[in-house]
């Protein structure tokens, strides 16, 4: 029985129809996780057009600001590169920066140092961490926002007073500048703070959140008037948007790993799903403990058993522990048949006199057949089953 299910040519690899039945819960999973995440980068790709660009009449645009600030008779101009941007720095000049946590930690410093001693104004939008520290040194970016987005001035800076209540909840700052104007306190913490340059006029202002800015949020609370107040006190306004393209000023020391691209959310949401996850292992892990035999719920023919293991050792070519199983089995039916007890039969000292006693031989051949080596390829193991199955026939002969 087991050598005709060792010559059935048989594969135990799965079919192609059992693949896609396995994986193709998982597949559809994955089509659906990727048409969302398509879906939603269309959204907010267009959501996100030309977001605080002066140019951009789209609800998250900066141009209805552009334009009032024109009717003041101030003028602004759009830059994209570091360059421009140092080079545009001066006494009569509002420099803004509209993405500062975009540039790397040696274009920070380049640009600090650009508009450090212009004696202009410098308004730092949304600064987070990654940039406030290099652009206005002695301001720390505290790592919670602000909950609320409409906040009360509560300090004495004219512009804000003038403003009223504004839109600017987002990023909150801590400075150690004894001098330092901060507003639109968030628990204790302010959202816009303004560090004047004590060589000069000129000063810059940490704003928390873009919104006073913004096309569609601009007519709100006293956001148009913070805005107009804080762009306009000088008669031009250079509109600084950083790219991921500009590589000026770039060199080793900015060079930054793919992990270092990602934002925080990224990498706190990717451990929580870890922890979660390993979790979810431990819940539905299978208990350690001792074994327990159960009786199987249906009877399996003999004949399927055997097949099964013979396709495992087909599977990994495990010649050795087929043969050893063949072998074991007929010397423990053997061992009866010639007066040897069972305890006993996988000894070659007790067992092949036995035998060959029996069977009127040498014992030679019987030694190489019960106790030799293992076979050398699938042939030679169909050989020893046929020997072995010859060899048992011969003993239970009359």
């Amino acid at each position: 029985m087991t050598t005709e299910a060792t010559l059935t040519p048989t594969s135990a690899s799965p079919t192609a129809r059992q693949v896609w039945t396995r994986a193709r819960g998982i597949a559809l999973a994955l089509v659906v996780l990727l048409a969302g995440a398509v879906a939603i980068a269309v959204v907010r790709s267009d959501a996100r057009h030309g977001e605080l660009d002066p140019r951009s009449a789209d609800p998250g645009g900066s141009r209805a600001i552009a334009e009032l600030l024109a009717d003041r008779g101030v003028d602004t101009r759009v830059v994209t590169t570091l360059d421009e941007a140092a080079t545009a720095a001066g006494p009569d000049t509002t420099l803004l920066v509209a993405a500062p946590d975009l540039l790397t930690p040696g274009q920070q410093t380049r640009l600090h140092r650009a508009f450090a001693d212009s004696h202009g104004r410098t308004v730092l939008v949304a600064s987070g961490s990654a940039s406030i520290e290099r652009l206005a040194p002695g301001v720390t970016a505290d790592p919670a926002t602000s909950l609320d987005s409409t906040l009360s001035p509560d300090c004495a800076l004219p512009a804000a007073r003038r403003a009223g209540t504004a839109d600017t909840g987002g990023v909150r700052y801590t400075t150690t500048h004894l001098g330092a104007d901060a507003c639109y306190p968030s628990e204790r913490l302010a959202t816009l703070l303004r560090l004047p340059d004590e060589k000069g006029n000129g000063d810059t202002i940490a704003l928390g959140a873009p919104d006073i800015l913004l096309n569609d949020t601009l007519d709100e609370q006293g956001n148009a008037s913070l805005a107009l107040q804080l762009l306009g006190s000088r008669p031009h306004l250079v509109w600084y948007l950083p790219s991921l393209s500009d590589t000026s000023a770039t060199g080793t020391d900015d060079e930054r790993s793919f992990f270092d691209l990602l934002p925080s959310g990224w990498l706190w949401g990717t451990l929580q799903l870890f922890v979660a996850a390993a979790l979810a292992a431990l819940w539905r892990a299978r208990r350690l403990g001792p074994l327990v035999p159960e009786k199987l719920p249906v009877a399996i023919r003999a004949s399927e058993t055997a097949e099964g293991r013979a396709r495992l050792y087909r599977k990994t070519d495990a010649r050795d522990r087929a043969a050893d199983a063949l072998r074991s089995t007929t010397r423990t039916r053997l061992a009866p048949l010639v007066g040897v007890p069972v305890t006993q039969a996988h000894t070659p000292e007790a067992l092949l006199p036995a035998l060959s006693a029996h069977l009127q031989g040498d014992g030679q051949d019987q030694h190489a057949l019960l106790f030799g080596p293992p076979p050398s390829d699938d042939a030679a193991l169909i050989a020893l089953a046929d020997r072995l199955d010859a060899l048992e026939r011969e003993v239970r002969r009359p």
